[in-house]
């Protein structure tokens, strides 16, 4: 009997244990910005989903592409339809993990600086990122806000050449997600 006690014990501290690792967010923001001599886009996405284990630094991040919202609606319609496809291809995903977990203490409130190192796959297309950031520890809650830039070429997204002027080859991408202990 008391062996099956403590192994209660020990499953129910090591589960405990594990359920605080996991954080998560379903109302992450991700934006995206592109600028040129003739207009810039910007545009939001505030329904990010993202989950952060503190233990591996693992970070997973899902994105429905027909999430981002535009100043102009001509824009979110030429996203959608003509660049990424968001029919075709409805999701992005970042897998990755924080290279430099060892430098962060969970257990104490503070700003670290986190570089992020994953594969993001958009528009069908997996390519190798790195994002360097902050991670904001706060009374048990995490704030992670960070950028990186990528290549439109490198996703295989095509811009056509009557608007090659309007849209930069290269698209500066920002996040910022507060995460909850996992329930």
């Amino acid at each position: 009997m008391k062996r099956i006690l403590i192994i209660c014990l020990l499953t129910g501290i090591s589960l405990t244990v594990f359920s605080q690792s996991l954080f998560m967010t379903r109302s992450g923001q991700i934006s995206f910005f592109s600028k040129t001599s003739v207009e810039n886009i910007d545009a939001v996405n505030n329904e990010v989903t993202s989950i952060l284990n503190s233990a591996s630094g693992e970070v997973v991040f899902a994105v429905l592409v027909k999430s981002f919202r535009f100043e102009k609606a001509l824009m979110e319609e030429h996203f959608n339809e003509n660049y990424v496809e968001s029919d075709k291809f409805p999701k992005s995903t970042f897998q990755g993990k924080i290279t430099n977990l060892a430098a962060i203490d969970f257990s104490k409130d503070g700003s670290y600086p986190v570089t992020l190192a994953g594969d993001l796959t958009l528009h069908g297309v997996k390519q190798p990122v790195t994002a360097s950031g902050q991670l904001d520890v706060a009374s048990g809650k995490l704030i992670l806000k960070g950028s990186f830039t990528v290549a439109l070429a490198d996703y295989k997204i095509e811009v056509p050449s009557l608007v090659k002027d309007k849209i930069s080859k290269t698209i500066d991408i920002r996040v910022n997600c507060s995460y909850e202990p996992k329930k």
